[in-house]
């Protein structure tokens, strides 16, 4: 089984991306053959400078590595080292109904917090299936809020499929209904586009300023809270605390008595300790980028692989060869 996941390097990784993607697919390294790329050709819709966009790219590959990738059960790689991938795209595109696109809640919901709209934006979900598609990916884990993506690109494959003849394998979408979305520190969804997230490697004074400054309600501290199990800070520290110590915190909660400054104290120390390892790892390969670098330049020989002739399958299926 080939396992197929991509992040995009467009900011500071944080607790969002660790939960809803990393640790998912760390985790699944060890059920099948995983292919994880560094989106950085998506990045372009969005970040707009060509040194940031290499910073970017660095980070994301430092955090991966720091969080438990292992490149020796994974190949990781730059989406840009296997460029055939954007021939794909355009091969995919010619069979995709401009329908299908317009249907996308991830464009419509970008024109909605004012993105200026672009053709990268638009045609983003084909760009993704030549991503699964060529290197034959047999499961993709998304979030719930992905899940239409990976049924953009069923069709767009049945669609060539139909077309020129049996070309790709119908990936497999795997939603974690266990994963919850995330919340910022304003209680949405944590998002780089609404600038309330929490870093995995922030600084240490500017994350605790972060957490103190989470959004709570108004109620006293003697006041009972029932619905504590709603309350931004449980709903955290249920991600970077043991269960019994959240449980506890949320019990205190809901008797009353227990102030929201304190919460927020307790969950930036499990927070920071939960972190701890992977902070240690990721200052030792800063040190060592021609380590880091070795890692990606292998992974995109071995991707390459895999892409060269899953796109020549689709070159000689279309007439192209």
């Amino acid at each position: 089984m080939r396992i197929l996941s991509g992040i995009q390097p467009s900011g500071a990784l944080h607790l969002g991306n660790y939960f809803g993607m990393m640790r998912p697919a760390i985790e699944l390294q060890e059920r099948g053959e995983a292919y994880y790329f560094i989106a950085n050709y998506h990045s372009m819709t969005s970040v707009f400078e060509p040194d940031v966009r290499r910073q970017y790219t660095l980070d994301v590959a430092l955090d991966f590595l720091a969080c438990g990738l292992d490149p020796k059960k994974s190949v990781f790689f730059r989406q840009s080292d296997v460029p055939g991938v954007t021939e794909l795209a355009w091969l995919l595109t010619t069979v995709t109904p401009m329908g299908l696109l317009e249907r996308c809640h991830s464009y419509k919901d970008k024109l909605d917090r004012g993105i200026s709209p672009n053709h990268g934006l638009f045609a983003y979900p084909v760009l993704m299936a030549a991503d699964i598609l060529i290197y034959d990916s047999n499961l993709v884990p998304v979030g719930k809020d992905q899940k239409q993506h990976i049924e953009v690109t069923r069709d767009v494959a049945i669609k060539f499929n139909q077309t020129y003849g049996e070309t790709f394998v119908i990936p497999e979408p795997e939603i974690r209904d266990t994963v919850a979305v995330v919340p910022g520190t304003d209680g949405q969804k944590m998002s780089k586009s609404y600038g309330n997230t929490i870093e995995i490697f922030g600084d240490e004074k500017i994350m605790r300023k972060k957490i103190m400054s989470l959004v709570m309600d108004s109620r006293p501290v003697q006041d009972p809270k029932p619905d504590a199990d709603k309350n931004i800070a449980i709903q955290l520290l249920k991600l970077v605390s043991p269960p019994e110590a959240s449980a506890d915190y949320e019990n205190r909660l809901r008797a009353g008595g227990f102030g929201y400054g304190d919460l927020k104290k307790a969950l930036f120390e499990h927070y920071w300790n939960y972190f701890v390892e992977a902070r240690r790892k990721r200052a030792e390969l800063a040190a060592n980028l021609d380590y880091v670098e070795s890692v990606l330049r292998d992974g995109a020989e071995r991707a390459h692989k895999v892409a060269d002739k899953v796109l020549q399958r689709a070159r000689k299926a279309s007439g192209l060869e």
